[in-house]
C-alpha cells in the first residue's frame, strides 16, 4: 500500500491518496478543488485514480470530489448517513455510491471500512483503513474533522455557521458518544486527520500531521474526559468565530460544487479601468504585502496580502454574489495563478480581472491622490488614546476575553463591514489586533468604509502587554 498526504498551508486541510501498487488504482479521501495535484501524484506513482471519497460535507473549502471523480471516471462514495437534511444532493446524478456505518469497499488490497461518527457534522464518516498485502486488521483512521492530533472537531458550527438553531448542545453529546465508541479501538491504531493548526474547524489542533489512538487518548483533552456534561461545556468554550464564509461551502458541497473542467483564469485588466470599477462599488483586493498597502494604495481597495491567511479573509470579506477584482505587485508573475487559485478553492470563482501594481501608478499620473495607512507605535497609541481616539480591537472573542486594552471596542475583523456603525462618529481610529495583521486588514476596511483618521496600532495587544501599558480582562471593557 502506498500512501501520499497533500498538505494546503491556506486552508490548513489534509488530503489523502492511497495506493495499491500489485493492481495500479487508488483512492483519494478528502480531495480539495486543486484536483491537478492528486492527477500528477498518481501519474507520478504510475496509478489510476479509480475511487474518491471524503469524510463529510466540507465548510471551509469546496470539495474536489466530485470534479476529480468526473475528470478520472473514478467510483465516488460519499456518506449515506445524517438524515434528509445533510445528505448529499448531488448524489445520484453522480451515480455515487452511499455508504453507512459499517460499509466497506476496496481499492485493489487497500480495504476501507466507513465508520458513522458524528458530532462535528451529522452525516461524518471515519474510514478504517487495511493493507490487505500484509494485514487483517485495520493500519490507520482517516478521521477527517473527527479526532484531529490535539483535539476533536468542533461541535458549533451548525448552528453558528448553518445558522441551525438550537444544535451545538446536542451535536457536542453525539461528539462525545462517537469518541467514547472510537476509543474502543487499539492503541496502534495511526490517525490522519484532515487538518492541521490553523484550522477553523477545531480549537487547539496541532501543527504534527499524525497521531496514534493511544497518544490522543493519553494526551488529547478530549479523549481524556469521561464526563459527558463536563465533555459538552469544554468543547463548546473557546472555540473560534467562523468564517460567514463557511455556511455558503456548506451550501455549496451537499448541493454539488460547480465543475471547473481545469485550472481557473482571470483576465490582465489595463489600468485605466480601475477608477471607473471602483466608482461602481466593485470589491477590489489589493493582494500586496500589508506594508506596500500601507506606504501607497488606491482608495475604495480592500488589503488582503497573499500569504497563508488570504483565502480565511477572503471568505470573511468578499462578496459571494458579484464579481471580484485583485491588485497584485507582478500581474505577470506567478501571483495571479495562485491567488485565482485560492479564491477558487473557497468558491470565489467569480474573479473578473486582474491589475498589476502599474495601476496605483497610473491612478497618481491621472491626479488622483493615493491613499495610506498611519502605522503608529505602542506610545503614540496610547497618547491618541489619552486625546480621545477609539480604540479598536478585532481579534477573535476568546482572545478579548483573556486580556484587553481598557475601554475599547472589540468587533472581530470579520464582522467589522457590517458593524462600522457601532464605532463613535467622527473619532479617530486606533484599531489593533495580536500582532499586527488583521489590524492592517481591519484599517483598510474602514477607509473603504469612509472613516476618515485610521491608525493601526502595528505591535498589536502582545506588544501592548509586554510594554506593561495597563490590560483588563474579562468579557467587558
Amino acid at each position: 500500500m502506498l500512501l501520499h498526504r497533500f498538505y494546503d498551508h491556506g486552508l490548513a486541510q489534509a488530503s489523502y491518496m492511497l495506493g495499491c501498487e500489485r493492481t495500479g488504482t487508488a483512492l483519494v479521501v478528502d480531495p480539495n478543488r486543486d484536483i491537478s495535484e492528486y492527477l500528477e501524484t498518481a501519474a507520478e506513482y504510475r496509478l489510476r485514480v479509480a475511487h474518491v471519497t471524503e469524510t463529510h460535507i466540507h465548510a471551509d473549502f469546496v470539495s474536489g470530489s466530485r470534479e476529480l471523480a468526473e475528470r478520472t471516471g473514478a467510483k465516488l462514495y460519499l456518506s449515506g448517513e445524517g438524515g434528509r437534511d445533510w445528505s448529499y444532493g448531488y448524489a445520484a446524478d453522480a451515480g455515487a455510491v452511499l455508504l453507512r456505518d459499517g460499509d466497506r469497499f476496496e481499492a485493489g488490497s487497500v480495504q476501507v471500512q466507513a465508520l458513522h461518527t458524528p458530532g462535528h457534522t451529522p452525516e461524518h464518516l471515519t474510514f478504517l483503513v487495511t493493507d490487505g498485502e500484509t494485514a487483517t486488521e485495520p493500519i490507520a483512521a482517516l478521521t477527517g474533522d473527527f479526532v484531529f492530533v490535539g483535539d476533536v472537531g468542533r461541535p458549533d458550527l451548525l448552528e453558528r455557521a448553518a445558522q441551525v438553531a438550537g444544535t451545538m448542545e446536542e451535536s457536542a453529546r453525539t461528539l462525545f458518544r462517537s469518541l467514547q465508541r472510537f476509543k474502543a479501538q487499539p492503541d496502534w491504531l495511526q490517525l490522519w486527520p484532515g487538518h492541521g493548526a490553523g484550522s477553523a474547524c477545531g480549537k487547539s489542533l496541532s501543527a504534527i500531521p499524525q497521531s496514534t489512538l493511544g497518544y490522543e487518548r493519553r494526551f488529547n483533552w478530549a479523549l481524556a474526559i469521561t464526563d459527558e456534561d463536563e465533555f459538552v461545556r469544554a468543547v463548546l468554550a473557546g472555540q473560534p468565530e467562523p468564517p460567514k464564509y463557511f455556511a455558503t461551502m456548506k451550501r455549496m458541497n451537499r448541493d454539488g460544487p460547480r465543475v471547473l473542467g481545469g485550472p481557473p483564469t482571470a483576465l490582465l485588466l489595463a489600468p485605466e479601468r480601475l477608477p471607473a470599477l471602483l466608482a461602481s462599488g466593485a470589491f477590489v483586493i489589493d493582494a500586496r504585502p500589508a506594508a506596500d498597502f500601507a506606504a501607497r494604495h488606491v482608495p475604495g481597495t480592500i488589503s488582503i496580502p497573499l500569504n497563508r491567511s488570504f483565502t480565511t479573509w477572503a471568505g470573511w470579506l468578499a462578496p459571494y454574489d458579484q464579481d471580484v477584482y485583485l491588485l497584485v505587485r507582478d500581474a505577470a508573475g506567478r501571483e495571479v495563478a495562485e491567488a485565482v487559485l485560492d479564491l477558487s478553492m473557497i468558491g470565489l470563482d467569480r474573479v473578473a480581472g486582474v491589475f498589476g501594481v502599474e495601476a496605483v501608478s497610473a491612478w497618481e499620473a491621472a491626479g488622483r491622490r493615493t491613499g495610506g495607512v498611519h502605522r503608529i507605535g505602542l506610545g503614540e497609541g496610547a497618547d491618541r488614546a489619552k486625546a480621545g481616539a477609539t480604540i479598536l480591537d478585532v481579534r477573535g472573542q476568546a482572545e478579548w476575553e483573556a486580556g484587553h486594552i481598557p475601554g475599547a471596542v472589540h468587533i472581530p475583523l470579520g464582522y467589522l463591514s457590517e458593524r462600522i456603525a457601532e464605532l463613535p462618529a467622527e473619532a479617530p481610529v486606533v484599531v489593533h489586533c495580536q500582532g499586527g495583521s488583521r489590524s492592517a486588514i481591519a484599517a483598510s476596511v474602514l477607509q473603504r468604509a469612509g472613516v476618515a483618521e485610521v491608525h493601526d496600532l502595528h505591535d498589536g495587544f502582545r506588544g501592548w502587554r509586554s510594554a506593561g501599558l495597563p490590560t483588563k480582562n474579562g468579557q467587558h471593557g
